[in-house]
């Protein structure tokens, strides 16, 4: 019960860390709709476009959801077949939530932190800018947002298989004792 305290702890902390990111990334949605539609006021009554403005509305986007997609894990946001999930008994769950994180989500998490990690690094070692004159000069920071998910998402994977775990521990001791007391 000691490690199981721990690993909950570990994945409270985990929770904790990508619900503060999530919520903090959430304010983008509408910073990204007030630049979106002043864009579109400047160029429809103004006949006036900004690349700086246009590639900020295509940077917030990709913040808001690459910081936002562990948090949305967490809350169970994420498409998955709940025609059968949403009716099963919570050890399955467990077992469902188990099995995604350590045979799909961990693999490919990590996967994509060790092939985003030289890409990103090429981007900083030459400070990325964006093709289009005007554009903002901050594509290697845009890069630097592929290993942050891929991290944050891993993070999340490790909460999930804990707390599943953790579930699956907990009714098997709970099995045990009712055998025993039978």
């Amino acid at each position: 019960m000691v490690v199981s305290a721990a690993l909950t702890t570990i994945a409270d902390r985990i929770d904790r860390l990508n619900s503060a990111i999530g919520r903090a990334a959430a304010w983008l949605a509408l910073a990204i709709v007030l630049v979106q539609f002043a864009l579109v006021v400047a160029r429809y009554v103004f006949s006036y476009g900004s690349i700086w403005l246009t590639e900020s509305v295509t940077y917030g986007h990709a913040t808001l959801i690459m910081l936002a997609a562990a948090w949305t894990l967490r809350a169970g946001g994420h498409v998955r077949v709940d025609v059968f999930y949403a009716h099963a008994s919570q050890r399955t769950r467990a077992v469902v939530d188990l099995a995604g994180s350590l045979l799909l989500l961990l693999p490919f998490m990590l996967l994509l932190l060790w092939l985003s990690v030289p890409y990103t690094a090429r981007s900083w070692a030459i400070l990325e800018r964006s093709q289009e004159v005007g554009g903002l000069p901050l594509v290697f920071l845009l890069k630097t947002l592929v290993p942050l998910f891929a991290l944050l998402m891993a993070l999340q994977g490790i909460s999930q298989a804990i707390r599943a775990a953790c579930v699956l521990t907990q009714q098997s001791a709970r099995g045990q004792g009712l055998n025993a007391a039978r």
